[in-house]
Order: C-alpha cells, then structure tokens, then sequence
C-alpha cells in the first residue's frame, strides 16, 4: 500500500531571516543576505563576500551546555526542527516513537571545529584536542541531536550528497513514509562552512564570485554570472503521512508527490555535458508523480551562478520540458541567499512550499543581462503573484549527483 506524504511543518535559519516567516519575507521583498565575510580576516582572501547567517541566537533552542557540544551545523539543524516541530502542533507524546524519524543531512560537517582543532593539535599537541571533536565534526550529528532532543527512535540517518543533500534527504523522507516504514519524520539539510578553509577550499577550485558588489555577486542566469556564493544555515521540514496528520488535525501546507535521484557518472565537480543525468532526474519525478511538463506551474532552479552549472541546468530543463521549458517560470533563490551546500535544497523547498502556499513566484533578484544560452523564463528582478499548482525544486551536487522533488498545492 502506498501512502500519501504532507508537510505540516517547516522550520529556518538563512541568510535573510532566521524563521520561515521572516525568511519568506524577505524572498518576496527581493531582500539580499550577501554581505562582506564577518566570521575572519578576508584580507589574504581573493573572495570577499558570502551570505552568513545574522543575529542568530542558539540558546534560543538550547541550553548552553547543549550549545558548547555542538558544532553550528548541527544548532542550525536543531533549532529549524525546533521551529518546524512547533509549527506543526504535533504532540510528541502522543505518537508512536519508532515510526517517528530523521533524515537531516550536512554537505561537509563541523568544519569550524575540524580548523579550530587542528590548529590546536599543530601548536599544542594531541592531549589538547577536545574529547569532543568527533562528535562535534561527523555529518551524521545533525540527525542524531535532533533524534536525541525528541525522541526519534525510527529511521535516523542522513544523506551526504555535497549540494543536493537536502533534496535527497526530503526524498528519501518522502519515500520511507510513502512506502509505510514511517508515520512522521523531519527531513531536510544543513551547513556552516563559511570559514577559511571552506572559502579558500573553494576559491581555489575556482568556483566563488570574486566580485566585491553584494548585488552582483550571486547572479544566476546573467551573462556577467562568475562563480557561486556561499551561503549557510538550514531547512527542516515535518513530513507526515496524509491520514495521520487528517486524524490529528494539522494545517498542512503541501503535498510531495515525486521524487527523481540520478547520477551523471561524468566529473568529479562538473555537470555532464548534454545535461541528460539532471533531465532524467526530472523526468523520473514527474512520472512518479503521474504529471506532465505543462502542469510544472514553478521550478525552484540549482541555479548556482557558475557558467557552466546554469547553462548546463537550462539544457537539462529543456531536455526534461520540451518546448513546455519556455512556458515554466524558473528561478535561483540563490541569488538573495548565496549556495548553502547540503542545506540549499531543503531551504529551496521550502520556498517551493511557501510559494504554493501563498500563491507567490520568487525572483532571481541579481538577474539583469540575458546570456544567450540561458533563455528560459527566470523571473528576473521581480517577483509574481500566481496560482501555482506543482512547483519543482532541482540540486545539483559535486560527484555527478541530481535530484529533484515534486510538490502539489494541497487538495484534500
């Protein structure tokens, strides 16, 4: 038997706000969360500018004690499922525990606390190192405090797919529910590696903007587009079977209904060149979802703003769509919020979510000059009020990894 799959919760930290309503807010201003790096010293940096996320307070969610064991990938996951927990109304103690699970993934892990650790081991030797590096550092953490914090005893693990970890964990959330194995379980991504080695990591594989203007930095789509920004934060959203979410209530904000997963088996950083893996991936969503181009109402695009990834991504759109693909408003969020790696998919579903919800397409905000190549409908500048029926949303990842997810404006 297979199930129905609901979100009745959602939770955010980002770059332009740090819950859902502020965070939504702010995309439908067209805000930017660009910003010169604040965390350390970018002098000897060519990359000046990232997307941090502002004011964010972790004992809001946690007591102190709880703050210091935690690297702030994993208090950026705890306090969204905070927030998506609250804001579904579900009684904890009311469910079965064994069929409650989490599927939160990171892209990279603690890497604050791995630099901060091997500068202690360099000047101070190994008996200086915390005891809790470890468990400070490992990608799986995320999903482990948050099982720990309420009492997830179903399925707890995460997926690590670089840029489309989010999306993968929301999938494989959508496919253990669907498929009976859970009742509830909080899915999503998230990621804080705007420190120097994750900024001088990339800057030397060439892919960040170097640009020093916060409203030219991120531009996906633009012909003058030169690299990502990185961004940080997290998406969580409660994933619920239909009858049981029905049974006890809950506002429910959207319906998953497809899931696509592919491979490119082509380059350890670079898209495959006739963009077939991330039109696949596309395809077998729309199928699971028994749906066709010309009823995709939005699509949340990768959109990273590196040249190759959005050509790459416009030619997978159109394989994908057809001559449908001229007809789809397609936008990059990324261009408010910078990349934020393994949270980026699960934050772009819930702007997927949201838009379904109050009938809003965002903007890609930097987007000025058309580049010949990419000449799809990318809500440049400004964005629109719509009655949006199936909204996409498309991650990309390093390692040849595609993933994309379906979700349907609620009908009872």
């Amino acid at each position: 038997m297979k199930h129905r799959v609901v979100i009745t919760g959602l939770g955010a930290v980002t770059p332009i706000g740090n819950t859902v309503d502020d965070f939504f807010e702010n995309v439908k201003a067209g805000a930017c969360g660009i910003d010169f790096i604040t965390g350390f010293d970018t002098e000897a940096y060519a990359v000046k500018l990232a997307a941090e996320v502002k004011n964010f307070d972790p004992k809001l969610y946690m007591d102190f004690k709880e703050t210091r064991r935690m690297d702030r990938f994993s208090q950026f996951a705890l306090a969204a499922s905070t927030q998506a927990i609250e804001d579904s109304k579900i009684d904890l103690e009311s469910i079965d525990r064994d069929r409650f699970g989490v599927i939160v993934g990171s892209g990279i892990g603690g890497l604050e606390n791995i630099e901060k650790e091997a500068g202690i081991l360099t000047e101070k030797g190994p008996r200086r190192v915390n005891p809790l590096f470890i468990p400070m550092t490992i990608t799986n953490m995320a999903a482990g405090n948050i099982a720990i914090k309420f009492g997830a005893q179903g399925i707890c693990t995460n997926v690590v797919t670089a840029c489309a970890t989010g999306t993968n964990c929301i999938g494989e959330a959508f496919r253990n529910i669907k498929h009976g194995y859970a009742d509830v379980i909080l899915a999503g991504g998230t990621e804080a590696s705007v420190t120097p080695l994750g900024v001088a990591g990339f800057s030397a594989l060439t892919a960040l903007s170097v640009s020093q203007d916060p409203s030219r930095a991120s531009i996906p789509f633009d012909k003058n587009r030169d690299g990502f920004v990185m961004g940080e934060g997290a998406g969580i959203l409660l994933m619920e079977e239909y009858e049981h979410a029905k049974k006890r209530g809950a506002k429910i904000y959207a319906e998953i209904v497809g899931y696509g997963a592919t491979g490119d088996a082509y380059h350890i950083t670079s898209p495959s060149p006739d963009g077939h893996g991330g039109a696949m991936s596309m395809i077998n969503a729309m199928k699971e979802a028994a749906i066709e181009p010309k009823d995709i109402s939005y699509v949340n695009a990768h959109g990273t703003s590196t040249p190759i990834n959005d050509r790459l991504e416009t030619m997978a759109m159109k394989v994908a769509f057809g001559d449908e693909a001229y007809n789809i408003p397609v936008s990059s969020t990324k261009s408010m919020i910078g990349h934020l790696l393994g949270a980026a998919g699960a934050v772009e579903a819930i702007v997927c979510i949201k838009a379904l919800d109050e009938g809003y397409i965002p903007a890609t905000i930097g987007l000025r000059e058309s580049d010949e190549e990419c000449d799809l409908d990318y809500v440049p500048g400004k964005g629109r009020e719509s009655n949006i029926s199936y909204a996409m949303s498309n991650s990309l990842g390093f390692g040849g990894h595609n993933a994309s997810i379906i979700f349907k404006k609620m009908e009872v």
